[in-house]
């Protein structure tokens, strides 16, 4: 078994940094926070984010859902407003806290999402395939072709057994995408360890 080291910010053969999504001078999207979900309001906008960089997923009405870390996310960038029943608006701080309540892990994914998607990747939940995120070549949307990492984010504080591992690296060989652990470290900093099977 070999490994790779990538250090967040910087060019690798992991996960190269070539620019982040254009986030800038886009107008602000509205979204409702209701029990533990996320919608946006019916535009254009709110669509173009699913089409663009699939953000979420179309439901009714052509409204899109979000996950807590998709909406956390686009909330950092300056491209979501999310209110609540009142139609008051939610600051991040508050919104990350209330997600914290329904996910307790979720700053060391945020952490991990973050730093995937300002890498220009899409990065979207593995709950089927047993990981947190499945991550796409940049340029591939999900849906073309498939996702080519699965990714664990891990506190660098956290410990992990032979057996966790094992298991994780398992599940990529079994699905055929390379294994990503994301560590994240105090300042919220991400380095990944690639994981991979060698025959002797």
């Amino acid at each position: 078994m070999a490994k790779k080291k990538a250090k967040s910010k910087k060019d690798t053969s992991i996960l190269k940094d070539e620019g982040s999504e254009d986030t800038d001078n886009k107008k602000e999207i509205t979204a409702f926070f209701s029990r533990e979900r996320v919608l946006t309001e019916n535009s254009d906008e709110a669509r173009e984010l699913y089409n663009q960089s699939r953000y979420g997923s179309v439901v009714e009405d052509g409204k899109v859902q979000l996950s807590l870390l998709e909406a956390l996310y686009l909330m950092e960038k300056g491209r979501l407003k999310v209110v609540d029943g009142r139609n008051h608006k939610i600051t991040f701080e508050k919104f990350l806290k209330k997600a914290q309540k329904v996910e307790p892990n979720i700053w060391v994914r945020f952490c991990v999402f973050k730093d995937i998607r300002n890498r220009g990747y899409i990065i979207k939940t593995a709950l089927k395939f047993g990981a947190d995120f499945r991550i796409y070549d940049r340029g591939v949307k999900p849906g073309e072709d498939h996702a080519r990492w699965v990714v664990y984010p891990v506190h660098e504080g956290s410990t992990i057994t032979w057996y966790e591992f094992a298991a994780k690296n398992r599940v990529a060989h079994s699905t055929k995408k390379r294994l990503l652990i994301g560590i994240v470290d105090d300042e919220g900093d991400v380095t990944y360890y690639e994981i991979r099977w060698l025959r002797p």
